[in-house]
C-alpha cells in the first residue's frame, strides 16, 4: 500500500479531483432557496424552479465530460440534441422530486455525519489529514462557498438515506434465489443444422413488375446524398508559431526567469521493512510491532546483505515486500514527512530504523543518490524557443482570428482575398456529403454551415469557424450536386438480387418450418446437424444470439427438443440433447439472493420516483428547454 500510494499518488489526485463534488452540487444550489417564478425557466417542479442558467451550467458540465472522454476531439454541439436535453431534464427534475420528498419527510443528517464525510474526502486531506486550506482551494475551483457546498451536501445525504432504505429494503427468498441461480446458471447441449436461402436462389425468377414495384417502393435505397465540391482555408496558431521567430537574447532571458523549474531536485533511492500498525491500534499493538521491527532492523544491521529477503519474508507492504522492499527513486516531498526526513540524513549503504510513520514502523536502506542540479541552457533551448514562439503566436492570432473572420464573411464571394492576406493555401477538398468528409471539414458545424442554403445556393463563404482549438477555417461550395435517385436500369441487377434474397428467404423459412415440425413429431428429416456443444445463455462465438435466445426459450422437459429460427440468409434449427444444471452452494445461493434484492430494489427506487412525479405538479417550458445559448 505505502508503494501503491507513492508511485500512483498524482494520478489518484486526479481521481479524486474529478469525484469530489457530490451530484447535487451540480444541480445548483439558488434554484432550491428562490421561490419566485422568473420568465424562462425551463421547468417548474411543485415550486422549485430549474433556471435556463443552470440548466445549461450542467449541459455544459456533460459536454465537458464527453469531451474528456473521448479525448477533446468532440464537437460540443454534437451532444446537444433535443433528446439529449429533454434526458438531462427528466435527471434534474428527478432531483427535486426526490429533494421536495426528503424536506417533507423530516428527514435529517447530524452536523456529525456532514463533518466525517467533509474530513474524510481524500481531495481535502493533507498527509491523511483533513485540511481547510485544501478545502477552500477546492471549493473556490468549482465556485461553490462552504456554505452552499454543506447545505448541497447535507441534502444529498438525506436523499441518499432514502434511495438506501428503498432499495436495501428487497430480501427475496432463498428459494427464488436458488430457482434464478439455476436457471442463469443453467447450460444446455446445442447442435445446428440449416435450411440456407441459396438454395432456392436459382428458383427465384422476379417478373418486371415485380421488379418495377420493389424499385418504387424503395427508392430510399437507391439514393446517392447531395455532394459538394469544396476549397477551403485554415488560419492556424501551430502555423503562425512556426513562422515566428525568437532572437537568442529572448532565450535567455526567458530560461534566467525559469531557473527555478529547470532545476532538477535530488532523488534517493531506498528499500524498506514495514511491520504496519493500523489506525487506533491500542499502546499494547503499537508496543508488540515497535518491538518486532527493533528485531528485524538488528538482524539486517548484523547481515544487510539478507536486507531484500527479509524484506520479501516480514515487510507488510504489499507493493514493495515482493521486490526486497525497494521503492525505487524519489525526492523529497513524495513520502510521509518522518520516512523522508530519515533516508534525507542517511548515507548510501546504511541502515536505519525503525522509523516511526503513520503507516507502522520503516527499517530503511539507502540505495543510492541521484544528486540535484540545474539543466543547462543549451538542453532546454529547444523547448524555450518553442514556448516563445507559441507566446508571440498566440497574441498575433487573437488580432488575426477576428480579421479573418471578418473578411471571409465581408468578402463573401471569393477565399483569394484572405489566402492573399495571410499568404494561406487555398486547398480543395474535393467532393464531400453532409455526413463525409476528410479533417478538417469533418467539423459537423462547418459541414452544416457549407451546406446552407446562402452556401449552396449563392456560393459564398463560410462564417469562420473553430475547428480544433487554434485552428479557424472557412470554406466555399464551387459545384453542388443535389440527391437524386439513381434510374431504374442503373440499378436493375441490385434490385433483383434484392427480390432473389427476399424471396429465397421466405422459401428458406418455409421449408425449415415444416421440416422442425416433422422433428417434433419423431420423424426422420434430411438435415445434417454440426457438432454438439454445451453452451450457457451467454451463448458462444459463432452462434446467433437468435438461436441461444430460441434454444434456451424451448421447453427441453422431454429430450431431444428442437427449436427453430428464421435469420436473413437461412432458416436454423437448433437440437437441445442435454441439460446441465449448475452446481450450487450456500455462498453463491446467497450472493445471488443478495444481488437480486439490489436489483429489485433499484426498480422499486425508479417506481417510487415515478410515483412521486405523478403527485406533483411538473410544468415544462419547452421553449427554453430547446433554447441554445447564442
Amino acid at each position: 500500500m505505502f508503494s501503491l500510494v507513492h508511485k500512483h499518488k498524482r494520478l489518484l489526485q486526479l481521481v479524486l479531483a474529478l469525484i469530489i463534488v457530490p451530484p447535487f452540487a451540480f444541480w445548483g444550489i439558488q434554484s432550491y432557496e428562490r421561490g419566485a417564478t422568473q420568465a424562462g425557466d425551463v421547468a417548474d417542479v411543485g415550486g422549485l424552479k430549474i433556471s435556463q442558467q443552470e440548466f445549461a451550467n450542467q449541459l455544459r458540465v456533460q459536454q465537458d465530460r464527453m469531451r474528456a472522454l473521448l479525448g477533446g476531439r468532440v464537437d460540443p454541439a454534437a451532444f446537444d440534441t433535443p433528446e439529449a436535453r429533454e434526458q438531462m431534464l427528466e435527471g434534474m427534475i428527478a432531483q427535486r422530486l426526490l429533494t421536495r420528498d426528503v424536506v417533507s419527510k423530516h428527514l435529517a443528517t447530524t452536523d456529525e455525519n456532514l463533518r466525517e464525510m467533509i474530513a474524510s474526502t481524500p481531495a481535502f486531506q493533507d498527509n491523511g489529514k483533513f485540511s481547510n486550506e485544501r478545502y477552500q482551494q477546492a471549493l473556490q475551483a468549482e465556485g461553490y462557498t462552504p456554505a452552499q457546498f454543506e447545505a448541497s451536501l447535507r441534502r444529498d445525504l438525506m436523499v441518499q438515506q432514502l434511495s438506501s432504505a428503498l432499495a436495501d429494503s428487497n430480501i427475496l427468498s432463498r428459494a427464488i434465489a436458488k430457482q434464478w441461480a439455476s436457471l442463469a446458471g443453467e447450460q444446455r447441449e446445442l447442435s445446428q443444422a440449416s435450411v440456407p436461402a441459396s438454395s432456392f436462389a436459382s428458383q427465384i425468377k422476379p417478373a418486371p413488375e415485380a421488379i418495377q414495384a420493389f424499385y418504387d417502393a424503395n427508392k430510399k435505397l437507391f439514393e446517392v446524398p447531395e455532394q459538394a465540391h469544396a476549397q477551403y482555408v485554415v488560419l492556424s496558431a501551430d502555423a503562425l508559431a512556426a513562422a515566428e521567430t525568437v532572437s537568442p537574447e529572448e532565450i535567455k532571458a526567458q530560461y534566467e526567469a525559469r531557473r527555478a523549474q529547470y532545476e532538477q531536485k535530488e532523488e534517493r533511492d531506498a528499500s524498506h521493512i514495514l511491520i504496519a500498525v493500523k489506525q487506533g491500534a491500542s499502546e499494547a499493538e503499537k508496543n508488540k510491532a515497535r518491538i518486532k521491527a527493533e528485531e528485524i532492523a538488528a538482524q539486517v544491521k548484523k547481515n544487510p546483505a539478507s536486507f531484500a529477503d527479509v524484506a520479501k519474508k516480514e515487510s507488510q507492504d504489499p507493493g514493495s515486500a515482493p521486490k526486497g522492499g525497494d521503492l525505487g527513486f524519489f525526492s523529497r516531498g513524495m513520502m510521509v514527512a518522518q520516512f523522508e526526513d530519515a533516508v534525507f540524513h542517511m548515507k548510501p549503504g546504511e541502515i536505519s530504523g525503525p522509523v516511526q510513520s503513520d503507516f507502522g514502523f520503516h527499517i530503511i536502506r539507502l540505495n543510492a543518490v541521484k544528486p540535484g542540479k540545474t539543466r543547462a541552457l543549451e538542453e532546454v533551448r529547444g523547448d524555450i524557443e518553442r514556448d516563445i514562439r507559441k507566446q508571440h503566436a498566440a497574441k498575433k492570432f487573437a488580432e488575426a482570428a477576428e480579421t479573418f473572420s471578418n473578411m471571409v464573411y465581408e468578402q463573401p464571394d471569393s477565399l483569394q482575398p484572405v489566402a492573399e492576406k495571410f499568404k494561406l493555401t487555398i486547398q480543395d477538398a474535393g467532393w464531400v456529403t453532409r455526413s463525409q468528409a476528410k479533417e478538417p471539414l469533418n467539423n459537423p458545424k462547418l459541414l452544416s454551415a457549407l451546406f446552407s442554403e446562402d452556401s449552396i445556393k449563392n456560393r459564398r463563404n463560410t462564417e469562420a469557424i473553430e475547428a480544433s482549438p487554434g485552428t479557424l477555417v472557412s470554406a466555399r461550395i464551387t459545384d453542388y450536386k443535389a440527391a437524386a435517385v439513381r434510374p431504374l436500369e442503373e440499378v436493375r441487377n441490385e434490385v433483383v438480387n434484392q427480390l432473389v434474397r427476399k424471396e429465397s428467404a421466405a422459401l428458406a423459412w418455409k421449408e425449415g418450418a415444416a421440416k422442425l415440425a416433422q422433428l417434433k413429431k419423431g420423424e426422420k428429416v434430411d438435415l445434417s446437424f454440426g457438432e454438439a456443444k454445451t453452451i450457457g445463455r451467454e451463448g458462444a462465438k459463432g452462434i446467433p444470439p437468435e438461436e441461444i435466445a430460441a434454444a434456451f426459450r424451448t421447453d427441453a422437459s422431454k429430450l431431444p427438443a428442437y427449436a427453430g429460427v428464421q435469420l436473413p440468409d437461412s432458416y436454423a434449427i437448433v437440437r437441445i440433447s442435454k441439460v446441465v444444471q449448475p452446481a450450487l452452494d450456500e455462498a453463491k445461493e446467497k450472493g445471488v439472493q443478495t444481488e437480486l434484492g439490489r436489483a429489485f430494489g433499484a426498480s422499486q427506487f425508479q417506481a417510487y420516483v415515478a410515483s412521486l412525479r405523478a403527485g406533483t405538479k411538473v410544468e415544462i417550458n419547452q421553449e427554453a428547454l430547446q433554447k441554445k445559448e447564442q
